[in-house]
């Protein structure tokens, strides 16, 4: 199958589910495939990661799909299947990283993706309003703000005040910053479980899932951790 025959495929498929589910009354997709929310854990982490193979391969889909139709359907309310705590680094385009389009993640962004008391509750919000049932801490390659902690540096204004919500995972890393950002991510993800009674619950009863990830600025690939 040609690419354009592809891609005529695959919005012939998008408009016919929004017909059979009526994606304006709030039945949303996501991906290439035609599914109604919400979706289970296990799904939603698989299809971030479908998602970036895809974007590392280059054949992104979700720019096939009708964007004035998810518009309209989006309007009233939203459904996303996955919430994602990113870093605020330019370099990490989260939709683009996984595919997606307007609807589709919920995305929290903060210099080192790092738990405050705003971000938790944002995430929450995701998980007990909008019944998502996966997030992923993200952090990614080169990280300024994980290095920057690292290294304790002296820095204007209050952004040195990030640093404490760091340090606890690598205050015993000096030198090898991907493996920080990795234990940054890995216990950002591990103490949202704990300190959250919202998501806690949500995971121990609905089989919400909280994971970490590591994303490769050279090669566009999302490793979970």
């Amino acid at each position: 199958m040609s690419e354009l025959d592809r891609s005529a495929w695959t919005r012939r498929r998008f408009m016919a589910a929004v017909a059979a589910t009526g994606v304006a009354g709030g039945a949303m997709m996501h991906g290439t495939a035609a599914e109604a929310q919400p979706v289970g854990a296990d799904e939603a982490i698989q299809e971030l990661m479908a998602g970036n193979a895809r974007f590392v391969a280059g054949k992104l889909t979700s720019f096939d799909l009708d964007l004035k139709i998810l518009k309209a359907g989006t309007v009233e309310k939203q459904e996303p299947f996955a919430a994602i705590l990113s870093c605020a680094d330019s370099r990490v385009p989260v939709e683009l990283v996984f595919d997606q389009s307007i609807g589709h993640l919920f995305v929290t962004r903060v210099a080192g993706n790092m738990l405050t008391p705003e971000i938790i509750g944002s995430l929450e919000y995701g998980v007990a309003v909008l019944g998502i049932k996966a997030i992923m801490v993200l952090g990614h390659a080169k990280c300024g703000a994980v290095s920057a902690a690292m290294k304790g540096q002296e820095v204007p204004g209050q952004i040195s005040s990030l640093y404490q919500h760091m340090m606890p995972a690598i205050k015993d890393i000096h030198e090898d910053v991907a493996a920080a950002v990795k234990a940054n991510a890995l216990f950002q993800a591990r103490l949202l479980g704990v300190s959250s009674t919202v998501i806690a619950k949500a995971m121990k009863d609905d089989g919400v899932k909280v994971v970490a990830g590591y994303y490769d600025l050279a090669t566009g690939k999302v490793l979970p951790l």
